[in-house]
């Protein structure tokens, strides 16, 4: 995302927030890592994030491709299956959000 030409500098800001939020909230509890008195929730997250991010590759894979069709008018049949491909990888990212609350 950092070297897209349209959203790249949006990305680097929030990654850049992210990064000094980190480090002050680190700096703040005196601990060398985030969740450091907390290693159950900490696995847990670590488990659901083993769910959770390859299905955020594949949705950002087949939204790729859904507008790389659309600007070449591509086969609607074949944006219909990378369109399927995002609403099935939103069902996982939503209930493997919803258990974490």
């Amino acid at each position: 995302m950092a070297d897209d030409p349209v959203y790249g500098e949006f990305w680097n800001l929030i990654h850049e927030e992210y990064l000094t939020t980190k480090r002050l909230l680190l700096k703040l509890a005196g601990h060398t890592e985030l969740m450091e008195n907390h290693p159950v929730g900490k696995a847990s997250i670590a488990i659901r994030e083993n769910i959770v991010l390859p299905l955020l590759t594949i949705q950002q894979f087949a939204l790729k491709r859904i507008q790389e069709l659309q600007k070449t008018e591509g086969n609607t049949a074949e944006i219909e299956v990378y369109e399927k491909m995002v609403m099935r990888s939103l069902f996982g990212n939503i209930n493997a959000s919803r258990n974490s609350a």
